[in-house]
């Protein structure tokens, strides 16, 4: 079988995708991984369709000279929603990733009828969103809440908040969950999971949380295993066999790219250094973007 070394890049505005990415590699290790934070363009929630279209299609096209990824995960729900199906167009033989929030499994499960998805405006304002609700539970009530002050806290605040903070922040919005009377809630912006065991423990036993962390690994590697003549080599995308234990070779070592604040090539700020150690990444700048 012949091996395919390349990358797979994970795209988000700022932290939000770490999550999804952390859960790929560390089932996934033998696999190399490009990390880029949109810093520059951050937040993406508060800008329209086309403006997100036009961000993600430029990254990218500046992306693929240098790293030329066999595969790009949108690990942000409001691009997904707003740009994934541009991005596959202008780049068909690219297979993305998008991560949707868990509506399916939510309206599917609730037993009340109500359900939240929390996500940023762009998001819980998609027509996606309430589709999927209609599609696969017709019978529920689907409410949305913005939650542009959370984004900004896990990008700013969380690093150096402590638990008794993270509690505060969740409990805040557990109050708005039980007065909703729902019995379900989404978490629909990827920055949301690094709360997810908080939102959990404080949500039980009366409100189920879901997400869609362990269902986006499944689909990148289920990419990664297909058998596909039209993919390189004809066998599929894999590097190395997927163990944890395994470790990219050193021309494809691990890197966290950040864009703005800084010309190509320079030091990102150093509160990029905490997210680049927890992912255990190479950081580095990549330029300004627009």
């Amino acid at each position: 079988m012949i091996m395919d070394g390349r990358p797979i890049l994970f795209l988000d505005s700022g932290v939000g995708g770490i999550p999804y990415c952390r859960h790929f590699h560390q089932h996934n290790g033998g696999e190399g991984i490009i990390y880029l934070a949109d810093r520059a363009n951050f937040p993406y929630g508060k800008r329209s369709r086309e403006d997100l279209i036009h961000i993600l299609r430029s990254l990218i096209e500046k992306l693929i000279p240098p790293f030329d990824p066999k595969i790009i995960v949108v690990a942000c729900n409001t691009a997904t929603v707003s740009t994934i199906s541009a991005l596959r167009s202008f780049f068909p033989d690219l297979p993305f990733v998008g991560t949707v929030p868990a509506v399916k499994p939510a309206v599917t499960e609730s037993k009340t009828g109500r359900v939240v998805v929390l996500g940023t405006a762009r998001t819980i304002e998609d027509p996606y969103i309430a589709e999927l609700a209609a599609q696969y539970g017709p019978h529920c009530t689907l409410h949305g809440i913005a939650a542009p002050e959370l984004v900004e806290f896990i990008e700013y605040r969380y690093a150096g908040a402590d638990e008794g903070e993270k509690r505060k922040v969740v409990l805040s919005y557990l109050e708005k969950f039980r007065a909703a009377g729902v019995d379900a809630v989404v978490l629909g912006c990827t920055h949301f999971l690094f709360l997810l065991d908080e939102f959990r423990r404080e949500a039980a036993p009366d409100i189920n949380i879901y997400d869609s962390v362990e269902g986006i690994t499944r689909r990148i590697e289920s990419l990664l295993d297909k058998d596909d003549s039209r993919l390189r080599g004809g066998n599929g995308l894999r590097h190395a066999a997927g163990s944890a234990g395994a470790s990219p070779s050193a021309d494809r070592a691990n890197r966290f790219l950040v864009t703005g604040g800084t010309p190509t090539g320079g030091t990102p700020e150093p509160s990029w250094k905490f997210w680049a150690d927890y992912l255990g990444f190479s950081l580095s700048s990549f330029g300004d973007q627009t």
